[in-house]
């Protein structure tokens, strides 16, 4: 895959957030509003696979890249598929635009 895939493959899941994920979408804002651009920076190089960046769920559809040795994450996806979530954003801690 070239990068020119690569790139059009982001763009188009970005597009699928926008349409088919509300929630995580407006989450994706929200974060960008708090720490700036950095926010739509680790979107998209979660979408392209890289972990610790981006990783979400809405309606059984995942985005991103999992977090590797975050504390907890197997409880987490547990409740998520236990319970049913409406959505989970994740995004790594970030100060001052750096993660």
């Amino acid at each position: 895959m070239d990068t020119r895939t690569a790139a059009n493959d982001v763009e188009a899941q970005v597009a699928r957030i926008k349409t088919h994920a509300p929630e995580v979408y407006k989450a994706i804002q929200a974060k960008a509003q708090e720490i700036g651009t950095e926010a739509f920076r680790l979107v998209r190089r979660g979408l392209r696979g890289e972990p610790n960046c981006f990783y979400a769920v809405e309606q059984g559809t995942v985005y991103g890249a999992p977090f590797t040795g975050l504390q907890g994450a197997g409880w987490i996806a547990q409740q998520i598929a236990q319970f049913g979530c409406a959505h989970v954003c994740i995004f790594p801690e970030v100060s001052n635009g750096t993660n």
